[in-house]
């Protein structure tokens, strides 16, 4: 499965890393997600996979060469073999079947409203990628939506995918079809109220019409590696220096989708001042 780009695409699984590349590589064999990294500190780092891993095991390496030869190892394989049990403790998601995606999201905000960011991991059979970022000022819901919609535009192709989300507002506004009807109502929650984020409910249905989408609902810190991955990688953009602006939020157009106020503005217009 090819992806299309996005704000921050991570790849954490041996051999998705390009050649050529000057930063220093860490090879990590017992951690939460062992692999090859480019990255020591920050989002998706090397440091976060092993920081409180009780009998963590790592290395540095100038070349991604060395850091493959070394993981590759007799000797390493033995180290790698004797921490399985350890390992097999956390729960994590198993490769996907074949045409099978698996995607685990979380998004955060700090203060609510305040900094936010969002995590995702896509699973597509041995393939594994992670996605990631941090706004200035927005909200708890809004970050939980972005993070399901960056994760599902990021795949290129119509997929059938299985979504995990901690956010009973997210898995119940698609699977008890809420946003649906707010769609069908001209995106009104009721009568006399707007529904609110409706500017990305609507790309998220857009995504769910393109991809056969099915939501899982999970609990949230109880210890499912993936879930708990995605909650580092929103809290790491969250703190991160390349924060990104909420346009939508910052405006105060989180209830009309986008291009939907310039069309109701025409018509608006297009009443009152009707061509002679």
């Amino acid at each position: 499965m090819k992806y299309r780009s996005a704000v921050r695409l991570i790849f954490s699984s041996i051999g998705e890393f390009g050649m050529g590349s000057k930063n220093k590589y860490y090879a990590v064999i017992r951690g939460y997600q062992p692999g090859i990294y480019t990255a020591w500190y920050g989002p998706g780092g090397a440091e976060e996979q092993v920081l409180g891993y009780a009998g963590a095991i790592f290395k540095g390496f100038v070349t991604v060469e060395e850091a493959r030869r070394w993981l590759g190892s007799p000797a390493v394989k033995s180290r790698k073999a004797s921490g399985r049990v350890q390992a097999a403790a956390e729960p994590a998601a198993p490769p996907s079947s074949p045409g099978q995606i698996i995607i685990y999201t979380d998004g955060g905000c700090a203060g609510n409203p305040g900094p936010g960011g969002y995590g995702a991991v896509i699973i597509d059979g041995e393939s594994r990628s992670e996605l990631a970022q941090g706004f200035r000022r927005t909200t708890n819901n809004r970050m939980e939506l972005l993070a399901c919609i960056t994760a599902l535009d990021a795949l290129e192709a119509p997929a059938d995918v299985t979504l995990h989300s901690d956010s009973r507002y997210v898995v119940n506004g698609i699977s008890k079809g809420w946003a649906r009807k707010w769609r069908a109502n001209g995106w009104m929650r009721t009568k006399s109220e707007a529904a609110e984020n409706a500017d990305l409910w609507a790309k998220l249905l857009d995504l769910c019409d393109r991809h056969r989408v099915r939501f899982v609902w999970v609990h949230g810190h109880a210890g499912n590696r993936e879930n708990e991955r995605c909650d580092r990688l929103a809290t790491g953009a969250t703190q991160g220096p390349d924060l990104q602006e909420d346009h939508a939020y910052v405006r105060g157009r989180t209830r009309v989708p986008e291009g939907l106020a310039e069309k109701r503005i025409a018509a608006m217009s297009a009443s009152r001042f009707p061509e002679i």
